[in-house]
């Protein structure tokens, strides 16, 4: 207990910075690709984003009386096009696969003899562009230009891995490392001594060191800012985060200004969960006892709805059923043609909507072009209808504000139209199963119950947070509240052909896989709190993979595919033990949180296949990949290994509920035979090991807590109390390690090891870590659930539904 209370003390004296809560601060957050985000702690400070950290911004101007404020966003860059990459408009180009010699850079080199292409050049062929399966490619791109920009020029580009790129001869830039999103470069001087008027030839040499391959380019100028110098950035007040609800309070001279995002992902209302609706509400006030004129102006990315800023947009405005709707999505319209980690939907359609009233005008062009409008005065209300870089804009005027509150409320939301393709069939959202629905009866819903729904929202952040706090305390509750909305928005949810509901999450930052199995089974525990049937919606399509043929293998498939496509795994490694354990665990906690077995005798046949190969193979694991293999592969895993075990007695705890009590007899002896094989092998004298056969190695054995959670009973106290005692030697100032290779580590399991505990001051010893990283870490990206415990960065992933595991802690107060 001394080296705890010392333990305690030492994080507790550690300083946080000032402000901040989170790492980031979700805004809108629906699905993983409707879903905005603050990287920075003051609202005004940085562009809003999506997850992946690409803009994809939402402006607020207020006006009080004569003086203009920023609330929301940040001045942004705007460029024009000099010329076009191949993400705007595909180029053609000559190009070689091997090293061409001397003078390949020059203008007058003949490259008629070289291969003709077509952007996009990638690894694998996409549409009519051009496959780039070799080490390196040498390309030339020759261009006209009949005069120079007067505003400062950029070059514009991406590639994967290594660049050489020249302009008529002169190499002007060189990197070694993938820059996969667009970069611009400031390079006005090099690139206005070297251009010229008429032809032109861009060279670029790119090198792929392994995995994708990517190469584009172009030349863009910066346009001047127009009026940002008569916008003060207003004063920051505070910022409150509830599960579904993040608040901002504002001065702006003499009127206080709030500003709510209310996303209303109410776990047990799956019509209103699966709504692409957000409530963006703004309340005015004003403190000094006097009245003043406010109007507000909210800007819309067009961009939300595309892969990148520079796809061309079409728009419109309209009414519907008293509401005056914005819309915008790209021209091309390529529906679930593309699958990915590090990208972005551009098809569907962004949507922003408000009750008509007096005041409200809503017009569609470039942001800097309605902020100028606004301050000037002199908006028209003009709709462009085509274009690049569009934004949906909002004015609305509170009137003469004083002590009484003036309000408004903007709906934003999203059309996908389609979702996923799950095994060949394109899927409608669920709130569109039918087909039969419209977007504009969503918003029309979404303003109509608004009271109810903000009602409901509150009642439902206020009792979360009340358990969270019992159960671990104000620290342990703000975590489960950071990882509220994060969770539910990596997911999507659809019904399958079969009339199945699927909950299927992306494998966000990480390869982009759909519904991989060892990412549900640390998410879990949210979904078993707040609603089963969306556990159920996890595993529904893994189970139907297998009993439909599809997946042949006698254990569990990692995953369904790439996200959105989900035709079947395309993961190129197995996680045999890793999946089946998980599944069969998963299945039992739904039961148990159900108690009903209905669920697990309906997939009973697959079940018992895959609980035989545990037993066969799951005991002492062979070299194959499980969810920690950061630091390589592991073969004798004995963390693995109690996931088998627990495997195991989990099917035994559900043959016994199904009333087949041989069999559970004899899982149940199997396992507890395993157990004590188990302490045997993996003791390590204070603690147990990493692998059976590894001494002076160790790991967290977070696998143990179904074994507590669900009441198997299979491991004695003295396992736990052993482990428990040497993870507390083992503390760095951001977090329990993951195991002996590393000092990095993984969050959700800390919560797991955590809940191991039967004392709050082991509780709070291994938690009160993983809080100072969440409101200290530099790493400003939606929360990672895999970082550093010396220095609290991120080490890789982000915005993952994992973070869902941080109620294992609730889960076992709740069914113990």
């Amino acid at each position: 207990m001394q080296t705890v209370r010392f333990l305690l003390c030492c994080l507790l004296s550690l300083p946080a910075l000032a402000q901040q809560q989170a790492p980031a601060y979700p805004l809108i957050t629906h699905d993983p690709y409707f879903s905005i985000w603050s990287f920075t702690d003051t609202l005004n400070a940085s562009p809003t984003k999506h997850w992946t950290g690409t803009t994809h911004a939402l402006n607020a101007i207020v006006q009080v009386d004569d003086v203009f404020y920023r609330i929301m966003g940040a001045a942004e860059d705007v460029y024009e096009t000099v010329l076009p990459t191949g993400d705007e408009n595909d180029f053609s180009f000559r190009y070689v696969l091997q090293e061409p010699g001397a003078a390949w850079t020059e203008t007058t080199f003949q490259d008629d003899k070289w291969l003709a292409g077509v952007t996009p050049v990638t690894h694998r062929k996409e549409g009519n562009g051009t496959e780039w399966s070799t080490r390196h490619i040498w390309l030339r791109r020759s261009f006209e230009l009949s005069q120079l920009p007067v505003h400062p020029m950029y070059l514009l580009t991406g590639f994967d891995d290594n660049a050489e790129i020249y302009l008529n001869g002169t190499r002007i830039h060189s990197a070694k490392g993938v820059a996969r999103k667009f970069q611009y470069l400031a390079l006005d001087a090099q690139l206005r001594a070297l251009l010229k008027q008429g032809k032109n030839v861009l060279a670029v040499h790119v090198e792929n060191t392994g995995g994708d391959a990517f190469v584009d380019v172009g030349i863009a100028a910066k346009m001047p800012r127009l009026h940002e110098q008569k916008i003060k950035n207003a004063l920051q007040q505070s910022v409150k985060m509830t599960a579904t609800q993040t608040s901002y309070q504002y001065a702006c001279g003499p009127v206080q200004i709030s500003l709510r995002f209310v996303s209303p992902l109410l776990l047990q209302d799956l019509e209103l969960m699966s709504r692409p609706v957000s409530y963006i509400t703004y309340e005015a006030v004003a403190t000094d006892g006097d009245t003043h004129q406010v109007k507000v102006l909210m800007t819309a990315a067009g961009a939300i709805a595309s892969n990148h800023a520079l796809q061309t947009l079409t728009a419109q405005q309209y009414q519907h059923a008293g509401l005056s709707i914005l819309k915008a999505g790209t021209l091309e319209q390529p529906i679930l043609q593309k699958k990915g980690d590090d990208l972005r939907i551009d098809w569907g359609y962004v949507y922003v909507a408000a009750n008509i009233a007096p005041g409200l005008q809503q017009s569609v062009g470039t942001t800097a072009t309605a902020i100028a409008d606004f301050i000037t005065h002199q908006s028209s209300g003009k709709v462009m209808r085509q274009g690049k870089a569009l934004s949906l804009n909002t004015q609305f005027d509170l009137g003469r504000v004083g002590s009484k509150t003036a309000t408004q409320q903007l709906l934003i939301g999203y059309d996908d139209i389609f979702s996923v393709q799950y095994f060949g069939s394109n899927l409608r959202p669920w709130w569109n199963r039918s087909g039969k629905e419209t977007i504009e009866q969503q918003l029309q819903k979404a303003a109509a119950g608004s009271a109810t729904v903000l009602q409901a929202c509150a009642d439902f952040d206020a009792a979360l947070q009340q358990q969270l706090t019992k159960t671990g305390g104000d620290a342990y509750a703000h975590l489960g509240i950071l990882a509220y909305r994060q969770s539910i928005a990596a997911h999507k949810l659809v019904q399958s052909p079969q009339g199945e509901l699927l909950f299927l999450s992306k494998e966000n930052f990480s390869n982009g896989s759909i519904n991989t199995v060892d990412v549900t089974y640390p998410s879990a525990p949210l979904y078993l709190l707040y609603n089963p049937l969306l556990m159920q919606g996890m595993l529904n399509g893994i189970f139907y993979y297998s009993e439909s043929g599809q997946w042949k293998k006698p254990f569990a498939a990692h995953d369904l595919g790439t996200y959105p496509i989900a035709n079947g795994q395309t993961y190129g490694e197995d996680m045999p033990v890793e999946e089946s354990g998980n599944m069969i665990i998963l299945t039992a906690a739904i039961c148990k949180t159900q108690k009903n077995y209905a669920y697990a005798k309906q997939h009973w046949a697959t079940l018992t296949q895959w609980v035989n190969f545990l037993v066969t193979d799951g005991f002492d694991p062979a070299n194959q990949l499980c969810i920690d293999d950061f630091a390589g592969h592991l073969a004798r895993n004995t963390n693995l290994s109690v996931k088998a075990i627990v495997g195991i007695g989990c099917y035994s705890q559900m043959a016994e509920a199904l009333g087949e009590k041989a069999i559970a007899q004899r899982y149940r002896d199997t396992a507890s035979a395993m157990v004590q094989r188990w302490m045997q092998m993996a003791d390590d004298g204070d603690h147990y090991k990493l692998t059976f056969d590894k001494s002076a190695t160790w790991s967290q054995k977070y696998n143990l807590v179904w074994d507590k959670v669900l009441g198997l009973n299979l491991f004695p106290a003295a396992v736990y109390n052993k482990e428990i005692n040497y993870y507390l030697s083992k503390q760095q100032a951001f977090g329990l390690p993951l195991d002996s290779r590393r000092t990095y580590t993984k969050s959700d399991w800390i919560l797991w090891t955590a809940a191991l505990t039967e004392n709050r001051a082991q509780f709070d010893a291994l938690l009160l870590p993983v809080y100072r990283f969440a409101t200290s870490t530099a790493s400003r990206v939606p929360l990672s659930d895999w970082h550093e415990t010396t220095n609290g960065r991120q080490v890789g992933f982000q915005a993952r539904s994992v973070v869902g595991g941080y109620y294992m802690p609730l889960l076992k107060a709740v069914l113990r």
